[in-house]
């Protein structure tokens, strides 16, 4: 676990997930629902950041350091690791 911070205060949030405070209170509590987005659309957007991530860094627009961890965890989401 680890912990995070809004505008609400601290929450602790499982360390192997990408989501942030906001999140992690919305999943405690709200009755978010059974509906999930199709994993072929998940990968799809992934894709994209990747894409815009290597485009706005050969641009100059984004900072390599946050070019390279848009990439890093896009790649992780293409190639499934983060399923489940």
């Amino acid at each position: 676990m680890r912990t995070e911070t809004d505008s609400m205060g601290e929450i602790e949030v499982p360390a192997n997930r990408y989501w942030g405070a906001q999140t992690q209170r919305s999943l405690k509590y709200f009755s978010i629902g059974q509906d999930f987005i199709p994993p072929e659309v998940i990968t799809a957007m992934a894709i994209l950041k990747k894409a815009a991530a290597l485009t706005n860094c050969e641009l100059g627009k984004l900072p390599e350091d946050k070019a390279q961890l848009i990439i890093e965890a896009a790649t992780e989401v293409i190639e499934g690791q983060l399923d489940g």
